[in-house]
């Protein structure tokens, strides 16, 4: 997913843009100059840095004051960043040469670049396995990365183009797969594929959040006026999904 603008404006600490009366409120603006394509926000909350893809490179960003720091760059059509915070190591997705920038979080240097599936898009770290994945959407697969050592460790045959993923509680990896309208449950150690939830009459999934209280995820889709939940079942059981109207 890339949004072309010329300015970002980032929000911060509960400052959603959501209906009046909920006693949220837009509490800064931290603009970003240059044009070009912006895509995922990541932030690495122990160092206290936001890592925005902007096109060719990623701004690092104090999170606190809104400061560039410091930039990633030769980082072709780059679409998100991970960061794996107890080795040190950053990961960027870089789509379109596929590969991804492993580099040093303390000075932001490169380190080596991975070899991935085709256009690797959304990508995050898992500290249970101490792994990095990237939602490749050529290949129509996700890549597994070792992140101490870089090394790729194998791939995960998801048959769809990953979009944004969370770690839910039971361990699996939930991602979204735009292309075929469903969500994917794989386990970041095994690397098999558990189940595929379709999401009804909604269409390309991007956007997904999860909710560990009542075990439900929340996606995010091109269809406006729809905003399926999905719950999570015990034993990974297939449950339809619950379409209703975004309020």
């Amino acid at each position: 997913m890339l949004i072309t603008k010329t300015m970002l404006a980032v929000v911060l600490f509960g400052g959603l843009l959501v209906q009046s009366g909920t006693g949220y409120k837009v509490v800064g603006r931290y603009p970003i100059g240059g044009t070009g394509g912006w895509d995922y926000i990541n932030i690495d909350s122990s160092a206290r840095r936001l890592y925005v893809s902007h096109s060719t490179q990623v701004e690092v960003v104090d999170a606190d004051t809104g400061k560039i720091v410091g930039t990633i760059a030769d980082t072709p059509g780059v679409h998100g960043t991970a960061i794996a915070a107890r080795f040190k190591h950053g990961f960027t997705s870089n789509g379109r040469e596929h590969k991804v920038s492993m580099f040093d979080t303390a000075t932001l240097q490169l380190i080596k670049k991975i070899d991935v599936g085709r256009g690797p898009d959304g990508i995050y770290y898992d500290d249970r396995t101490k792994r990095v994945f990237t939602n490749n959407h050529g290949s129509h697969d996700i890549t597994a990365i070792d992140a101490s050592s870089g090394d790729v460790v194998g791939t995960v045959p998801v048959k769809g183009d990953g979009e944004q993923a969370i770690i839910g509680k039971d361990g699996l990896i939930y991602v979204n797969s735009e292309d075929t309208n469903e969500v994917v449950a794989f386990d970041p150690k095994s690397l098999e594929v558990k189940n595929r939830f379709p999401i009804g009459v909604a269409k390309r999934p991007t956007g997904l959040a999860y909710d560990a209280r009542t075990n439900r995820l929340f996606i995010g889709c091109e269809r406006r006026y729809f905003c399926p939940r999905l719950n999570i079942p015990k034993g990974l059981r297939p449950s339809p999904a619950d379409d209703q109207r975004a309020r």
